[in-house]
């Protein structure tokens, strides 16, 4: 079996002893939900899969199960067979509402400050190091974004648009970093439970960090990144605001 790239390192990892069909459920579905599996993709074979998670084949087939129940994964038989990647999970809408009641605005801005400093990091990092191809791949996630038709294929456009930054960067420790920050946040910015976020500003803040960084100008690229982020945070507080003002007139 070849060596695993570096994203497949990150999905496919070794899972903790309990409830372990879930947390293979759990794990493939946050990098679809990620941008890091797109629709398409073929998943690992079985035998691969389970050597990988570290699970026997019944415990794999099981998580395989529940992902094509939930639509996201599709077994094709025959030569050109195998699993894969159909449909994007749609985040629970009840689960996105509790966590925006149970988290604080001083919880928002410290997950925003700290989104910031890796973020301002990598875009220094990514005006010494990119090359070519990682401009190529950039704007064409940018665009993705932009051409996005639902709020789970946008928060996967602009997860992967982000990741891809780190990955110029080429600091895995960055790429860590920011997977686990998409993961925390991504969702709630994209699920339209207040006002809905617009995805045309996003795009455009993409496309100019990627000619700032295309131009080697690392000090535009970190105030680009600064407000973008800022801007998420802001999203964010906002629709805190306004489902917090909702709870408390239906509880009054």
């Amino acid at each position: 079996m070849a060596a695993p790239s570096s994203f497949e390192s990150q999905i496919y990892r070794s899972l903790p002893e309990i409830e372990r069909a879930d947390a293979i459920v759990n794990r493939i579905s946050t990098a679809i939900a990620l941008g890091l599996l797109n629709v398409g993709e073929r998943l690992p074979a079985e035998t691969a899969l389970s050597e990988m998670f570290g699970v026997g084949g019944s415990t794999l087939r099981e998580a395989l199960t529940e992902l094509r129940t939930r639509g996201t994964v599709e077994t094709r038989r025959g030569r050109s067979g195998g699993s894969f990647v159909v449909g994007h999970p749609r985040p629970d809408a009840g689960t996105m509402r509790a966590w925006f009641l149970a988290t604080s605005i001083p919880e928002i801005r410290d997950i925003g400050e700290e989104h910031a400093a890796i973020a301002t990091a990598t875009v220094r990092l990514a005006c010494e190091r990119a090359e070519s191809h990682d401009f190529e791949r950039l704007q064409a996630l940018a665009r993705a974004l932009g051409d996005a038709a639902s709020p789970e294929v946008r928060a996967a456009a602009d997860s992967r648009f982000h990741i891809q930054l780190a990955l110029a960067a080429r600091s895995p420790r960055l790429t860590n970093a920011e997977i686990r920050l998409q993961q925390e946040t991504v969702q709630q910015l994209w699920t339209p439970l207040a006002v809905p976020f617009d995805p045309a500003t996003a795009t455009a803040e993409h496309l100019g960090l990627v000619r700032a960084i295309a131009q080697d100008q690392p000090g535009t690229a970190q105030a680009l990144v600064q407000e973008h982020i800022r801007r998420n945070v802001f999203h964010l507080i906002d629709t805190k605001l306004t489902l917090d003002y909702a709870q408390s007139h239906r509880s009054g």
